[in-house]
């Protein structure tokens, strides 16, 4: 999934320091390759800290990650002479993951999120290691990472640890062409040096919740899109349908103040501003159809789509909240102390991601209702049998509706939320976990399945404005005309899944809202 509308492209350069990056550089860096740099207070902080680390390891006291070994295996002291092998061998070991690979953007938030917490200082590594995961970025080069591996506690370990494995020049990772190459060859080509780790640098790279964060922060990005996409495609439904508009006025909104129903009432209405399909029957009494109240997937779809927005505001709340964090285990504190900690723990973004794939399916659901009531006869009010140029001969987009109905059932699966199970790790002593990552990796794939269902919508809803006597509204005239530039009008059965592509390229592109936009001004 990746909906490329609301981020500026440009060259501005990403300064990381001590929480200062923001959702929007996130996108901006894994998405459009804007450039990164350490800020000044980054590089002081990372400096004063690693300077108490190095005190420690030259100490008699036992400080886990530094003088001892990890999970299970933290009663072992490691000698000073092992403990260059301590970090190497934690990276290899974690460095497990099996599956398809992850997608580039997903790694590149996952290192910018891990740099922008090296750069608080709290974690104790040199500033040389910030610094090489800044150059990797900048060179365009992406750690393979695969799909499994992570339980979202104790941090995305292995997603985290084929990073760290790739700062030491080793793995695999696709350089800026996209070519799969060793990661020393890479690096070399780039003018990078590879790193040998020192005392809890490695243990560092990898305590920490960036690869599901980077995946709700993306998710969050491309839901924004989408909700303003459903409800233009519910505006045109509703005129297509002969429903009525009145229903989305602002003094019935008012009555129930949920902001996010609100926006979405504020979208279909002007989306069905000046509609000549609406006038032609607004006085039901005379009109050969006459509809005492619309369905509920017409009437109450700002009331869907709202209550999406409000869930998203949520997590993008939560998102924000993580984004200011300092998360490692063990932490080194304002004051100079090292501490063992939990907030390694994905809970708080795990619940976030399972949270927006029950909208997620919902919106999906209504969208899939109106288009199956475009498609029949008896509730079209008028349009021919699925939209057919000639009913019977053709069938329209009969199995449109089809496709929309089994990805509507793979989104409720979907939303079956990962963050209720728990398999204890490490000996029992990481004994609950998250599976926040499980949580992202699935929410991707609904956004994937609500973008579809929405182009399927689309496209039949522009069929039906098609087939009515009177012109639609001038802002959903527009949305029709931007699928017309790429889809043909109505007419015999073609070879319909290339249409469908093609407009759930639109949809993902941001193209339909922008093409309202042009006669409603900005509706996001």
């Amino acid at each position: 999934m990746n909906v490329q509308r609301g981020v500026r492209v440009s060259q501005r350069t990403i300064e990381v320091g001590m929480g200062s990056v923001s959702q929007q550089d996130v996108v901006a860096v894994a998405r459009h390759d804007a450039p990164v740099r350490l800020a000044a207070d980054a590089l002081a902080a990372l400096s004063a800290t690693r300077a108490r680390i190095e005190a420690l390891a030259a100490s008699d006291q036992p400080v886990y990650g530094v003088s001892t070994g990890f999970g299970a295996l933290a009663t072992r002291h490691i000698p000073v002479e092992r403990r260059a092998d301590l970090q190497r061998s934690l990276i290899r070991s974690h460095a497990a993951g099996t599956g398809p690979e992850v997608e580039r953007e997903v790694v590149r938030a996952m290192m910018l999120l891990r740099l922008s917490t090296l750069a608080t200082g709290r974690t104790g590594v040199r500033p040389v290691v910030a610094e090489t995961y800044a150059a990797l970025l900048n060179a365009g080069i992406t750690p393979v990472v695969h799909e499994y591996g992570s339980l979202g506690c104790s941090g995305d370990l292995a997603p985290l640890a084929h990073c760290a494995l790739t700062v030491m020049g080793e793995g695999f990772v696709r350089d800026a062409a996209g070519v799969r190459r060793p990661s020393a060859d890479a690096m070399a080509e780039a003018g990078i040096e590879p790193l040998t780790f020192a005392e809890k640098e490695g243990l560092a790279l990898i305590n920490g919740t960036d690869g599901m964060l980077g995946q709700l922060i993306l998710a969050a990005h491309d839901l924004a899109g989408l909700l303003t996409t459903a409800d233009i495609t519910a505006a045109m439904s509703v005129e297509a349908l002969l429903g009525t508009p009145r229903v989305f006025a602002a003094d019935l909104q008012a009555l129930r103040p949920q902001p996010g129903q609100a926006a979405g009432a504020r979208v279909i209405a002007a989306m069905l501003e000046g509609s000549p399909i609406a006038a032609s029957h607004a006085d039901n009494a005379d009109h050969e159809y006459p509809i005492v109240q619309d369905a509920y997937s017409l009437r109450c779809a700002p009331q869907v789509s709202g209550a999406a927005r409000d869930t998203l505001n949520h997590c993008r709340w939560v998102a924000d909240n993580e984004l200011a964090s300092a998360i490692d285990n063990p932490v080194v504190t304002l004051d100079g102390r090292v501490e063992s900690n939990g907030n390694f723990h994905g809970a708080p973004v795990a619940y976030a991601l399972d949270f927006l794939a029950i909208p997620v399916a919902d919106v999906a659901s209504m969208s899939e209702r109106r288009t199956d009531r475009l498609l029949d006869v008896k509730r079209s009010h008028g349009l021919p049998p699925f939209l057919a140029d000639d009913p019977g001969v053709d069938s329209g987009h009969m199995i449109l509706q089809y496709s929309q109905a089994g990805i509507v059932s793979e989104l409720k699966r979907l939303a079956v939320p990962a963050s209720v199970d728990s398999i204890p790790s490490s000996a029992m002593q990481e004994d609950h976990v998250s599976m926040g990552w499980a949580a992202a990796r699935k929410l991707r794939r609904a956004l994937d399945g609500l973008t579809r269902v929405l182009a399927g919508e689309a496209l039949s809803a522009a069929r039906a404005l098609d087939l009515r006597q009177s012109a639609p509204a001038p802002a959903t005239s527009a949305v029709r005309d931007r699928i017309r530039q790429v889809v043909p009008g109505v007419g015999p059965d073609r070879f319909l899944a290339p249409e469908i592509e093609t407009v759930v390229d639109l949809v993902r592109s941001g193209a339909l809202v922008d093409a309202a936009e042009v006669v409603t001004g900005p509706l996001g």
